[in-house]
């Protein structure tokens, strides 16, 4: 079983992805955060079916991490309910996964 995952959140724009990635690599806690811009997500919520723009974060990290950085997502998140998915990561190149835990705590 591997020791790294990929952390996936959704921002309702840049900027707040921007914030939530620094915090989680300057925390140490993520090696590197992806920001995708512009994409469309659609879905159901209080009653009704949404359809925005976000912003995906996606995180890469090592699993002892995943707790701190779903804390630091919902203290520092504007929506309610926000998404924070883990994968994990099955295979990835040697050297990728090193850097992973030497620029992570």
């Amino acid at each position: 079983m591997s020791d790294y995952c990929t952390i996936l959140n959704t921002c309702p724009d840049h900027e707040t992805g921007e914030r939530i990635a620094k915090l989680l690599v300057e925390q140490q806690l993520a090696a590197c955060v992806n920001l995708i811009d512009n994409i469309s997500s659609i879905y159901r919520w209080e009653d009704g079916i949404q359809q925005d723009s976000e912003t995906l974060l996606v995180i890469k990290t090592k699993k002892e991490h995943y707790q701190k950085i779903e804390d630091t997502i919902q203290q520092h998140h504007p929506y309610e309910v926000p998404e924070v998915i883990a994968l994990d990561i099955s295979q990835g190149a040697d050297n990728y996964l090193n850097w992973i835990t030497q620029t992570t705590l």
